[in-house]
């Protein structure tokens, strides 16, 4: 075992996926790369399990990611509809009876496992669902879609959305084939011509271990973007890029440590939380530029913009997964209010479009005369 090779197995597989893969998926090079055929939302990484591994070959299902984050996490922002939601998601561990050592270990577990045990089972149920609401099928009553499908779902009670061997097959298991067991395999025959034993199950061993340190790595910079006891909930959901909406996105994410471009890596960029769902489509280093402009304008107008130390925001999340804390709920009056604020601006909008509307169509039959 080489922990330097374990460090940048860790850091690439990390790096492919939050500075990579999440910010092409959000559509952050799409006019400014000029390989459109491939650094595109709609191109990268999916269609064939062909273009995930070149593109971005992982645990997760990008087809699945792509829904399950892009569209019901970042429209859904800590709401119950919000896939991510670790106080919703961890209610069982929460109200679980038992030491809270106990719950801590479960933690850790989870910390090092998190993105096959969860993530990828939970990102493939999203997409089905997706593709049932396309269809216009109804969902059973005796189904509850907001609940998440994990590792343990398929192993006990099963899910109706797919069985544990389609999960194996078609989002798991090119990933779990591929990446620990083809791509060192060139090393089985290197180690047989210079008589050097081990050096396939060297690096199987290495592989391993960096899957456990990514895990939990990318459990600190993603995990705790939206959790804490100064982190809101709401009860309804509010209209896309809304004055509702820019202040949830501020008032249920936390930005970490930023400014340099070696402390944005460790992070993935994922520091900047807050203005990544402001604004999902930017790229990254657009996100450097907007964080101080984005601060000054949330001072300005009272609004909370949370920044601190990943490490505190750990102990935050892990507190609320445990049950030692809980998420604030946004006040129920002003989050009614502003949702009617929303619909009569909503509204002047249909309207001043179609006077608009109905100008130009005046304009253009007066010169047609």
């Amino acid at each position: 075992v080489n922990l330097v090779s374990v460090f940048a197995l860790s850091t690439w597989t990390f790096t492919r996926w939050t500075m990579i893969a999440h910010h092409t998926c959000h559509g952050g090079y799409d006019r400014c790369h000029p390989n459109k055929g491939r650094w595109n939302r709609f191109k990268f990484a999916i269609g064939s399990t062909w273009r995930r591994v070149c593109d971005w070959l992982d645990w997760m299902m990008p087809e699945a990611w792509n829904v399950e984050h892009n569209n019901r996490h970042h429209y859904c922002l800590s709401e119950l509809d919000d896939p991510d939601l670790v106080e919703e998601n961890l209610v069982d561990l929460r109200s679980m009876n038992i030491p809270l050592f106990a719950k801590y270990a479960i933690v850790f577990f989870n910390m090092l496992t998190w993105k096959w045990f969860y993530y990828a089972p939970n990102t493939y149920k999203e997409l089905k669902l997706a593709r049932l609401r396309r269809q216009g099928k109804e969902i059973p009553a005796d189904v509850h879609p907001e609940y998440a499908v994990t590792i343990k779902t398929l192993l006990t009670s099963g899910s109706p959305f797919y069985s544990l061997w389609e999960f194996v097959s078609i989002v798991a298991g090119p990933y779990l084939v591929i990446h620990f067991l083809l791509l060192p395999l060139p090393l089985l025959f290197v180690g047989q011509h210079l008589n050097m034993d081990g050096m396939y199950a060297s690096a199987v061993k290495n592989l391993v271990l960096a899957e456990l340190f990514t895990n939990f790595h990318g459990f600190v910079a993603v995990v705790t973007n939206h959790a804490g006891d100064d982190m809101y909930r709401f009860r309804n959901g509010c209209r896309p890029f809304s004055g509702s909406f820019y202040v949830r996105q501020v008032t249920a994410s936390v930005d970490f440590a930023y400014g340099t471009d070696l402390c944005d890596f460790m992070h993935g960029y994922l520091n900047y939380q807050i203005e990544h769902h402001l604004w999902p489509s930017l790229s990254m280093l657009s996100y450097q530029k907007a964080a101080p402009l984005v601060r000054d304008i949330c001072k300005k107008h009272g609004i909370p913009y949370v920044k601190e130390s990943v490490f505190i925001r750990l102990k935050k999340t892990i507190d609320i997964m445990t049950g030692t804390s809980s998420m604030r709920w946004f006040p129920e009056s002003y989050e009614k209010k502003y949702l009617e604020i929303d619909a009569v601006a909503e509204a002047k909008k249909r309207l001043s479009s179609k006077s608009s509307t109905n100008s130009l169509t005046g304009l253009r039959t007066g010169a047609s005369e």
